[in-house]
């Protein structure tokens, strides 16, 4: 029997696919895995028992990932399960962003109480929304993930041009890529060339506060940006400014912050990217698919701080050892397991950053010999699999 701990609410289509040996609650005691959305872990205690978390969603900004690293815990994301969603709103900000929607609609409720004259108070006010088409415009995608690729595809299908920058872009996510959509040889062309600007990076020590002073200085003036990724991208401050000189037309994001409410052409939305039950459901199971399969099987999908591994069962028994990336690790993990005659089916080791992982099934192996791996130097965790 596994214990899944819920720290927030998960859709039932993802929790049910676990099955009976589970049991899982918002309570549980000893849990073997974590199934989280937003909840903060950082100052949570993390049990002895914890094999995993499972982050509903593609931020891990909630979870001190280095932390459960070095304690052996794999921590998986869902990236692409709310891809489509967050995809839509960012549609919508687009159009919104050009076509003062919002602040027409909001024009349109001081109306209120005119009778028979609203109609003709719309058609003479009408003309302070006047907004451009996005047809024929030029779109900047700054990074081309899941997200980022969905975007810039329907982008051009609204018949945009659109130029994505990301330097680091895999070969599975290019051929994804509409075959319309140009490639920008640095973000520097984006700043210099896009009539819209649309942030899709995660948030890290590089690409914090991006967008900025610096680098809205480079836009052209009257440039529209989105962020619908992460709050720490913008410089809320810079772009205020930028907004209010003029030199950005509009702002839209889906991050609330106090300085950036109630500002005329900034649209603040309350972090509705993800906020679908198609999404929920989505990251729900593929949540919980990734942990069942690595607490039965040992395999690892989708995790951000241990490297991706998934092999098939052969012999009687299989060995997980999480250890540290460093020379002389595998001959010693394969001579304890093979020091009392067990023979070794088949083997799998990868490696992210400084930390590795090593999956060897083996038949006729002593359960004991977990003892003796664990007492190798720079070993983290060893789990035994029957």
């Amino acid at each position: 029997m596994f214990n899944i701990l819920t720290l927030n609410k998960i859709a039932k289509v993802g929790t049910n696919r676990l099955g009976d040996n589970y049991a899982c609650s918002d309570s549980v005691a000893n849990p073997d895995a974590v199934l989280v959305r937003s909840a903060s872990m950082h100052d949570m205690e993390m049990p002895e028992s914890l094999l995993a978390i499972a982050r509903a969603g593609a931020g891990v900004n909630n979870i001190p990932v280095a932390k459960c690293a070095d304690e052996g815990i794999v921590v998986f994301n869902t990236p692409g399960a709310n891809a489509n969603a967050v995809k839509e709103l960012v549609i919508a900000g687009l159009l919104m962003s050009s076509r003062k929607i919002v602040a027409g609609i909001e024009w349109a409720k001081t109306l209120k109480g005119n009778g028979d004259a609203v109609g003709k108070m719309v058609e003479k006010g009408k003309s302070q929304f006047v907004g451009p088409e996005i047809k024929g415009k030029k779109l900047g995608v700054i990074g081309l993930g899941a997200i980022g690729i969905l975007v810039a595809n329907a982008a051009s299908d609204l018949g945009m041009e659109v130029l994505g920058f990301d330097p680091y872009i895999s070969v599975d996510a290019a051929w994804k890529l509409s075959h319309n959509v140009k490639h920008a040889q640095t973000v520097d062309q984006i700043y210099a060339e896009c009539d819209y600007i649309t942030v899709h990076v995660p948030l890290n020590d590089s690409t914090r506060a991006g967008i900025n002073a610096s680098t809205i200085a480079k836009m052209k003036d009257g440039v529209r940006i989105l962020n619908f990724s992460r709050d720490g991208l913008v410089n809320s401050a810079d772009v205020l400014e930028g907004v209010k000189s003029g030199k950005i037309a509009c702002y839209v994001t889906d991050f609330a912050t106090d300085d950036i409410l109630c500002e005329e052409n900034i649209i603040v939305m309350p972090h509705l990217g993800a906020s679908t039950p198609e999404s929920e459901d989505n990251c729900a199971v593929m949540a919980a698919d990734q942990v069942k399969d690595y607490l039965e099987n040992g395999n690892i999908t989708n995790s951000v701080n241990y490297p991706a591994l998934s092999m098939a069962r052969s012999g009687d028994i299989r060995f997980c050892v999480m250890h540290k990336n460093a020379p002389k690790m595998l001959t010693q993990i394969l001579d304890c397991i093979t020091s009392n005659g067990a023979n070794v089916e088949s083997m799998e080791n990868k490696s992210k950053g400084e930390y590795a992982y090593t999956v060897v099934d083996a038949t006729g192996a002593d359960k004991g010999v977990k003892e003796s791996i664990e007492s190798i130097e720079g070993v983290i965790r060893v789990r035994v699999i029957v």
